[in-house]
């Protein structure tokens, strides 16, 4: 089983003490995101969980404790855009996320911490051209703490306009995703940084740029060295090249209140959410119910033992 930590919250930069709870107690609850009251129960142990994906944009609050994983593989995927807090307005400042991305590169090794810069945003401010200065000034900074950069390009959905009105974000159009691809590419290939998107439906390999996957096979197997026995994930988006996983997130908790976000609707009820949060809880938020129905979701390992391949070795 991969685990997805997760898209639909920050659950390394607001809920790092539950987590870690949760593997000490070996399972989850997690609510289904389509019926509130069905309840699926998870094994945490490191027989079954074949690696663990973080997905964030600050996870300092784990460095200390990141010994707890020793048992366990992972990486992470670190967001870090260059957007001020008129945008992004709970994230602290970006010189110290920074050095928090540096920190964890130099715990963990380069390989397993994948710099997101996404969503790509464009309005009457942020042209295509202040796009390619701002992510050459976070390569420059980060091209020695990894080795790989997924982009993506805004989707405006309703939620997203909604949060964003005062800023009047756009759709950018095909010419200026073209332009936005040859600038970072040039750039990145300066820095010796990788780039990938996710779930595009432009092709962008002309600029040296391929899909990529968050929930990455080929990652995996390099750090498990053995291979990955999973399908791509059929609930996201037909452009996403994902293996499936288990998210142990929920929508509607994250307080980074970034006015792009797919994961929260109303910043007012993630606020409310996260009053209802306790940290020894097996549930993210809130309490289990009489109406509540906990089913034991049935866990195995994704890992072959048929044939090894050559392990990925961190510091």
């Amino acid at each position: 089983m991969i685990v997805s930590v997760s898209r639909r919250t920050d659950i390394p930069a607001f809920y790092s003490e539950w987590f870690f709870e949760r593997l000490k107690e070996g399972y989850v609850l997690v609510r289904n995101p389509m019926n509130y009251h069905r309840i699926s129960r998870i094994e945490l142990n490191p027989e079954v969980v074949d690696c663990f994906v973080f997905m964030t944009k600050n996870p300092e609050k784990m460095l200390p404790k990141m010994y707890l994983l020793k048992d366990y593989n992972y990486y992470f995927l670190f967001t870090l855009t260059p957007y001020d807090n008129s945008i992004e307005r709970n994230i602290p400042d970006k010189r110290k996320l920074i050095d928090t991305f540096k920190a964890l590169s130099d715990m963990i090794g380069p390989d397993r911490v994948i710099w997101r810069y996404d969503p790509i945003i464009l309005n009457d401010g942020i042209t295509t051209d202040i796009q390619a200065d701002y992510f050459g000034r976070l390569a420059k900074n980060l091209s020695r703490y990894t080795g790989r950069c997924i982009i993506s390009f805004v989707d405006l959905y309703k939620c997203t306009l909604r949060n964003s009105s005062d800023l009047k974000l756009r759709e950018i159009t095909t010419d200026e995703m073209c332009r936005i691809a040859e600038a970072f590419s040039g750039i990145a290939a300066t820095e010796n940084i990788k780039i990938q998107t996710c779930a595009e439906k432009l092709d962008l390999s002309r600029f040296g740029i391929e899909g990529g996957s968050c929930i990455d096979s080929k990652l995996i197997e390099k750090i498990t060295g053995k291979p990955v026995n999973l399908k791509k994930d059929k609930n996201q988006r037909p452009e996403c090249g994902c293996v499936e996983s288990v998210d142990i997130g929920a929508y509607d908790t994250c307080l980074h209140s970034c006015v792009y976000c797919y994961a929260v609707h109303n910043h007012k009820t993630a606020l409310k959410n996260y009053s209802g949060h306790n940290p020894k809880s097996p549930v993210l938020y809130g309490d289990i119910g009489p109406q509540d129905v906990i089913y034991e979701r049935k866990i195995t390992s994704n890992l072959s033992t048929r044939h090894n391949f050559e392990q990925l070795k961190f510091i």
